[in-house]
């Protein structure tokens, strides 16, 4: 028996990237994976902890590409603690956190104090993005070649859309140089400006003004155009049109570098919601927790995100996780701030997708794992022995009710608050470490 040991027994071990879907254990030693029991290690190993697994899904860490953890700038809605504690609650092992704090991290000095505050409060793996632009003001490429040197994982100015062509297509090449990947916020912030939702039947009956699918369109195919001229590596941000999963799907067919995520909340709701029509039939209209941006899309753009995920078009599923103050929300819709908390209801709102027959079970846990990890090259999401001993266990079938003062993140704008969701997280593993337990 190793030092450090862990054994998750009579599971479902399920490891997209090897192919492994079998009933069994998992040994865990000294930081690292040894191996499922009987094929990768012997059938008789014990360890220093036994976990009872039985009932439960044993995957590799969740991992989430896209997470607004606030600090620096705005603590009040979510630190780099705080947050790093609801992705573990979510199951989420690694998480990379956008640029657009306040300041930005546009320069070496605050993606270094990013680094530095993560290695000391944070209980999962962190991985800073950089803006692309010098104060995500969409003009002066930042440094680009010092911020991958100092440790970022990509470039984003999530948020502010890049609307000069001749500064994305130079963004793209000197990220090339430096083998990261952009990751644009794709919209003409002309077309959506003083929008407050998706454009369409529903927003003409709420008298909002609305965001047209030919904003985050047209933007997306600049930019797949660019991704195929440069040869730079492009993540597109929260697709959340059909037109947009068309066009990425061009992108991939004609052989570009093209990669997309898609969150559980285009993946599940429209834009029906913020009129008030939720799944059990309750809700009031002009809720906040429904504005985000992109905005909830139709019924139309939800089942061309379920194709996208089905036919592979959309390779990682990413929460957009964007915390605020209780403030931020109290105030009417035009108003109210955009943005979702997601890391901790996102296993719930997939596996709901999973039990109404939507989308496969093995789908969801790929685009959550291994599929996030290829996109940015990250050494996790595999149950491979000798891999960081990063697991997830799941109870895929428990239903449970979304409350907000449970919530360990600091946000609490959730639509889905008092909605009955489907599967979560029981226990959360990073380098062996156990950071959650339910």
């Amino acid at each position: 028996m190793s030092k450090s040991s862990l054994l998750i027994a009579n599971g479902r071990v399920f490891d997209p990237g090897r192919r492994i879907d079998i009933m069994g254990s998992l040994l865990v030693e000294n930081g690292l994976i040894s191996g499922v029991v009987g094929i990768d290690c012997p059938s008789d190993a014990t360890a220093e902890r036994t976990y009872d697994a039985r009932g439960r899904l044993v995957t590799p860490g969740l991992i989430d590409l896209h997470v607004h953890l606030r600090q620096p700038g705005q603590e009040h809605k979510e630190t780099i603690a705080t947050g790093s504690r609801a992705a573990a609650a979510g199951g989420f092992t690694t998480i990379c956190c956008m640029a657009n704090t306040s300041p930005p991290v546009d320069n070496r000095g605050q993606l270094e104090f990013v680094r530095a505050t993560a290695s000391r409060e944070a209980i999962v793996r962190v991985y800073p993005l950089a803006a692309v632009t010098v104060g995500m003001r969409g003009n002066e490429l930042t440094e680009m070649g010092d911020l991958a040197d100092a440790g970022a994982i990509a470039f984003s100015d999530d948020g502010v859309p890049l609307r000069n062509g001749r500064v994305m297509r130079h963004a793209l090449e000197y990220a090339r140089t430096f083998s990261r990947p952009l990751m644009p916020h794709c919209d003409d912030p002309d077309l959506i400006a003083g929008a407050s939702m998706h454009e369409g039947a529903v927003a003409a009956r709420l008298g909002l003004r609305g965001m047209p699918a030919a904003s985050e369109e047209a933007a997306v195919a600049r930019d797949v155009a660019l991704c195929g001229l440069t040869g730079c590596r492009l993540h597109v941000c929260h697709v959340s049109t059909a037109g947009a999963v068309e066009i990425i799907r061009l992108g991939k067919r004609r052989g570009f570098p093209v990669t997309a995520e898609a969150t559980p909340h285009h993946l599940s709701i429209t834009d029906e919601w913020v009129a008030g029509v939720r799944w059990d039939g309750r809700g009031e209209p002009y809720d906040t927790h429904t504005k985000m941006n992109p905005p909830l899309r139709s019924e139309a753009d939800r089942q061309a995100l379920i194709a996208g995920m089905i036919d592979g078009t959309i390779d990682a599923i990413a929460t957009d996780h964007a915390p605020h103050a209780v403030v931020d929300k109290e105030v009417e819709f035009d108003d109210a701030a955009f943005g979702i908390t997601g890391l901790e209801t996102a296993l719930g709102v997939l596996g709901r997708l999973v039990a109404r027959g939507e989308l496969p079970l093995d789908l969801v846990i790929e685009r959550l794992t291994s599929g996030p990890a290829r996109v940015f090259g990250l050494p996790y999401g595999s149950l491979v022995p000798g891999a960081p001993a990063d697991v997830t266990v799941i109870d895929p079938a428990a239903p449970w009710t979304v409350r907000a003062e449970e919530f360990v993140s600091k946000g609490r704008n959730s639509p889905y608050v008092g909605q009955t969701l489907v599967g979560r997280a029981d226990l959360t593993v990073v380098g062996g470490a156990v950071v959650f337990e339910r």
